[in-house]
């Protein structure tokens, strides 16, 4: 992407296998490859997508890594307060249709946390990614 198009807020993430992750999170929710930056091992270092006007970056920070989903398989702690169906440390975007894309989300595998409900804001879901980041969609009202 071009300098002058990045929004001022960047969400990073980071993926234990990062090129499965962008495959992934273009299938599932709708994001849009803009960078993808592999070495020759297929690490990613950096990759961005879109969705509308947003942008996320990623990468695989190092081989010591683990996923949201991976941590809480031996961190008690991180096990605990992923229990509840709350987007924790996650990103929110937009959506024209909630329902349809939530439809899509669990069609690629997405963990729907929160099925598609009506809120004071709008109409929202929540889901977890293929690593268990999670996320919330929002229909606006």
């Amino acid at each position: 992407m071009a300098q002058q198009t990045l929004p001022t807020v960047i969400p990073m993430l980071a993926y234990e296998d990062g090129p499965k992750a962008m495959d992934w999170l273009h299938k599932a929710f709708g994001l849009v490859e803009q960078a993808r930056w592999v070495d020759d091992n297929g690490v990613l270092g950096h990759g961005e997508m879109s969705f509308g006007d947003g942008v996320i970056m990623m990468a695989t920070p190092t081989p010591d890594y683990e996923s949201p989903r991976h941590h809480r398989e031996t961190c008690a702690a991180a096990a605990k307060w992923s229990q509840v169906p709350y987007v924790i440390d996650g990103v929110m975007l937009y959506v024209p249709d909630v329902d349809a894309h939530c439809e899509q989300a669990r069609a690629a595998g997405a963990t729907i946390l929160a099925e598609p409900a009506d809120s004071p804001h709008g109409r929202t879901y929540k889901a977890e990614d293929v690593e268990g980041h999670r996320w919330m969609f929002l229909q606006r009202a």
